[in-house]
């Protein structure tokens, strides 16, 4: 089995690049989905983020206001921290089981968002960063996924530097041109991943 880490700066392509290896036949290990399951209404760890920001990060059906909670943490570094304490563990615990249900010939891909941020990079056999200039990443936010200018900038302060990220990477994915420049790139890794 080989463990890679997969992480970029938000908009810089991870959920494409992910499709592109899960269809090549990878395990994929989504950071971000499990951190939304381990939220989900009934859970722990619901209950554990309402009580450390209370019922008003609550939508009225009873599942997470994922943007409120977001506008409070993404301006507060010592909300985010609190955030992360409840969630990281249940994520990992939940990823780890994903990992263990995977053949012995397995590529597995950990989609982690913020795997610089967190020092995760020891944990992989390799690190795959998918690159963009921050001007990239931020038209990819304001015009693909709709936040403000202000909001995606904000987003983008929270996470590691382009330079940290780039200083970990066993393997860099260039993800600042068309779409069509992306899959060559994500064949040639993948080949490289399942002969390493």
């Amino acid at each position: 089995m080989v463990k890679v880490g997969l992480t970029g700066g938000i908009g810089a392509g991870k959920s494409e690049v992910s499709r592109l290896l899960a269809s090549y036949g990878a395990v994929i290990v989504d950071a971000d989905k499990i951190a939304r399951e381990v939220v989900e209404p009934g859970t722990p760890g619901l209950a554990a983020v309402v009580e450390e920001f209370g019922e008003d990060v609550l939508a009225p059906d009873g599942t997470l206001d994922r943007p409120k909670l977001g506008a409070i943490v993404f301006s507060d570094p010592e909300k985010l921290k609190a955030l992360n304490a409840i969630v990281h563990p249940l994520v990992g615990a939940r990823s780890a089981e994903l990992e263990a249900s995977a053949g012995p010939d397995a590529v597995v891909i950990h989609d982690v968002p913020l795997l610089t941020e967190n020092g995760l990079a020891p944990l992989y056999d390799k690190v795959v960063v998918i690159d963009a200039a921050p001007q990239t990443q931020l038209d990819r936010l304001v015009r693909l996924r709709g936040m403000s200018e202000d909001e995606a900038k904000s987003r983008m302060a929270a996470q590691a530097t382009r330079e940290q990220r780039l200083a970990i990477a066993d393997l860099v994915i260039d993800n600042d041109g068309p779409l069509e420049a992306l899959e060559p790139q994500v064949r040639e890794v993948w080949e490289r991943l399942r002969n390493a």
